[in-house]
């Protein structure tokens, strides 16, 4: 379930706003500048497909974005538990590294294609966390202060946009802020913080 809840950047103690409609999700963020979609999710297209297989399954809806953004590169990136032994150490390495707060020197959007992924906005003095699950498009602006939590077991593929090649890398502001806020897996098995205000 697609989620977006808000707390003031003190922390998590008082939920400021709850919602998984859609349509209010969009509105909420498209207050802060923040871009959400919903795209067609494709059958066909299984969760742990390759990057040719995606680029099949969801051509229009990337060449229309691409054509509106001005992307000069897309790519898919996929992390899925499975028979490699290795998988372990690849989950932990991926998840710590936007796991704290951080801007981008580009616009970060992603489109899950599959799984889930919790990206942290803290725009003024509020954190809006926004849960996005498959078929969810978000596209945070460049220079958003954020961080990004894809679990202790991810299981995603994402579809990746870029203005320029190293766009994703990150600038991190030293900030102990995301430790303060419930993780993904809180946050996705619904145990996080839930207040007193729904909307």
């Amino acid at each position: 379930m697609t989620l977006l809840m808000t707390w003031p950047d003190t922390g998590p103690e008082r939920l400021l706003r709850r919602t998984s409609d859609p349509a209010r999700i969009a509105a909420a963020l498209d207050a802060l500048g923040v871009r959400f979609e919903r795209w067609p999710v494709r059958a066909d297209v299984p969760a742990d497909a390759d990057g040719e297989a995606v680029f099949a399954g969801y051509g229009p809806e990337i060449d229309r974005l691409t054509a509106e953004e001005g992307f000069t590169t897309v790519d898919v990136l996929g992390l899925h538990p499975g028979d490699d032994p290795g998988y372990p150490a690849k989950a932990e390495a991926a998840r710590a590294k936007f796991l704290h707060e951080h801007t981008h020197d580009d616009d970060e959007i992603r489109f899950f294609v599959s799984g889930s992924g919790v990206f942290y906005l803290h725009i003024g003095s509020e954190v809006h966390a926004v849960l996005c699950e498959r078929g969810d498009l978000l596209g945070v602006p460049r220079g958003t202060t954020h961080w990004f939590d894809m679990g202790t077991r991810p299981a995603f593929t994402a579809i990746r946009f870029f203005h320029r090649e190293d766009g994703w890398t990150g600038t991190f502001t030293g900030s102990a802020i995301a430790a303060r806020f419930p993780d993904h897996d809180t946050i996705a098995a619904g145990t996080a913080v839930t207040g007193s205000r729904t909307v």
